[in-house]
């Protein structure tokens, strides 16, 4: 995914489609010059409609495209014609996208099935025709409803990336390392801190022609649920990960320490976040011996962990398998 174009969020502005109104006709034939009421009703106003598309992966195209009109519905006609219904606009977009709005913070829809469809402004309604309004005591009504109004509002539109597994840990952590050997993604690595400005997503193979989805999730900073760093720009994408991969390297100066500023980051920007699964991977661990390990394993926190290297393939056999066991449950997985 180029930086340039990988979008996850846009504030865009919405108006539905006016209602079309109702006519007040009466039918008028050479030999019936004074018909009753034969107004149609007139058609509804468009609707701006979110839909699913599991080819896209960003939203730049609605970087370009903030504002989006809804036709208006036309008025009835004669011989109880029904007009024409205004124009949907149908928003295309990736799956994992939510829609919120900006006033209140209310999720508005969640689009997870391509093809899903959620009407995000829903356009006015058509007004009756006179014929609806014929009674014994008015049986030549002269009037018609009016159609609905139009209704606009700003909707926030943000992508969430689904994937299996998420990578969670500091900038320089090895994280972006470890998705390129894993998996064909080839995301910019570096020896620096925030290489990873953007999500990565990469599919993870495994035995029998099976596989998972890993997302390279940019690196969290201590303050990050306050906004600080990439901050609330990428915390966001872990929500829908099944399994949070912690990677903390060898050479950290307390490992359990930075797990549970890891973690306490998480619980600060989304309580729920801890009742997922988690992992713990010990990245870099090409720089240490047994005695060393040994000496690490007194004070790792309560989950299960291995030590990797992606540099010499150490531990990444196993940690395929750990990661499939807690994805699946499978008990048949290889140890």
């Amino acid at each position: 995914m180029a930086g340039s174009n990988f979008v996850d969020y846009v504030k865009i502005f919405c108006r539905s489609g006016k209602g079309g109104a109702g006519s007040a006709h009466f039918r008028r034939e050479k030999f019936e010059p004074k018909g009753g009421p034969d107004g149609g009703d007139g058609g509804r106003g468009g609707h701006i409609i979110m839909r699913g598309n599991a080819q896209m992966w960003t939203l730049l195209h609605l970087r370009y495209t903030k504002h989006l009109f809804a036709g208006h519905g036309e008025s009835g006609g004669r011989q109880q014609s029904t007009g024409a219904g205004g124009k949907d606009v149908i928003i295309e977009v990736p799956l994992g996208t939510v829609a919120v709005d900006p006033d209140t913070g209310e999720q508005l829809a969640e689009i997870i099935e391509d093809g899903q469809e959620f009407v995000l402004v829903r356009g006015g309604r058509g007004g009756q025709g006179n014929v609806h309004f014929k009674s014994a005591t008015n049986q030549a009504p002269r009037f018609a409803q009016p159609g609905e109004d139009f209704i606009e509002k700003y909707i926030i539109i943000e992508l969430k990336l689904l994937a299996d597994v998420g990578l969670v840990g500091f900038p320089n952590a090895g994280k972006s390392t470890l998705l390129s050997t894993v998996s064909a993604a080839r995301p910019e690595i570096g020896d620096y801190p925030f290489t990873t400005l953007t999500p990565n997503l990469g599919i993870v193979s495994y035995y029998d022609f099976k596989s998972f989805i890993m997302a390279d999730i940019p690196g969290i900073i201590e303050g990050a649920s306050e906004g600080k760093g990439l901050g609330l720009r990428f915390l966001r994408h872990i929500e829908r990960n099944s399994i949070l991969l912690f990677l903390v390297p060898a050479d950290s100066n307390d490992i359990a320490k930075e797990y549970d500023i890891l973690l306490g980051e998480l619980q600060a920007y989304n309580p729920e976040l801890l009742d997922k699964d988690r992992v713990l991977a010990i990245s870099k661990s090409d720089m240490l011996d047994a005695e060393l390990k040994t000496e690490i394993r007194k004070n790792l926190p309560k989950v299960p962990y291995v030590f990797i290297s992606s540099v010499t393939g150490e531990g990444i056999k196993e940690l395929k398998d750990l990661l499939w066991l807690h994805l699946n449950n499978d008990e048949t997985a290889e140890r």
